[in-house]
């Protein structure tokens, strides 16, 4: 064989080398994360509210479970008084759907700063854990939202059947880590969503499948190297 195909040769295992590469990558589970309206209907203390907010669910992987944040992207409700910094303690539950079933809790700090009165009430982000019992693809839906102020309470509740802002590919808990996404709008891990431990679901995947790619272009470029040095070797 001619120096010059054996040139070609190796320059071709390097090639194929750099598309297993791609091709892992390629292969990594996507994240669906969506920010959804939530139409809510609040009972308060001084009667009957409603409120549309935006509404995302991002997911983080914390060893077997997975930590889960509720943001709102707009206020809801309102007191008829001024609630005093910390005087607002919110909560919520996250439906959970698809391959398994139940709520997961979340909860948050008390307002930080001052609510005046007759305005929207700001929700900070609320976060909970989830450990999946099942394996496959679980969603993750905004449920009821509970404000405690001022010794009342104040329940809202969705109405307009949002969609999952968040679905992700799971294995349960005892069977190997799955695979999550981003908060739903597009969490597949919540995604989102949605407090920075180590980064989850679909973008740790693609991470680790993308070293496992890079790893193989340099494998292939490092034993075609061997082989071009060997063969020149022998030739002398």
């Amino acid at each position: 064989m001619s120096y010059r195909t054996y040139q070609k040769r190796t320059a071709a295992l390097a090639f194929a080398a750099a598309l297993a590469g791609s091709a892992v990558l390629m292969a990594a589970p996507a994240a669906r994360a969506d920010v959804v309206d939530v139409n809510y209907q609040c009972k308060t203390p001084i009667g009957d509210k409603s409120a549309v907010s935006p509404i995302d669910i991002k997911s983080v992987k914390s060893g077997s479970a997975y930590k889960l944040t509720m943001s709102w992207q707009k206020g809801v409700s309102s007191s008829p008084v001024e609630l005093g910094k910390g005087a607002m303690k919110p909560s919520a539950v996250i439906e959970v759907g698809g391959a398994d079933s139940g709520t997961v809790a979340v909860t948050g700090p008390a307002n930080a700063e001052a609510i005046p009165a007759d305005t929207p009430i700001k929700i900070s982000d609320l976060s909970g854990t989830y450990t999946s019992k099942e394996t496959g693809k679980v969603t993750f839906t905004p449920g009821v939202l509970t404000i405690k102020a001022l010794g009342t309470t104040t329940t809202c509740t969705p109405t307009n059947d949002p969609k999952p802002p968040l679905t992700l590919d799971v294995t349960a808990a005892g069977g190997g880590s799955g695979s999550e996404g981003e908060g739903s709008g597009q969490p597949q891990a919540g995604s989102g969503s949605d407090g920075q431990l180590p980064q989850t679901g679909p973008e740790d995947s693609a991470i680790a499948l993308g070293t496992l790619g890079g790893t193989v272009l340099l494998v292939g470029a490092a034993g075609a190297l061997w082989l071009t040095r060997r063969h020149q070797t022998i030739r002398r």
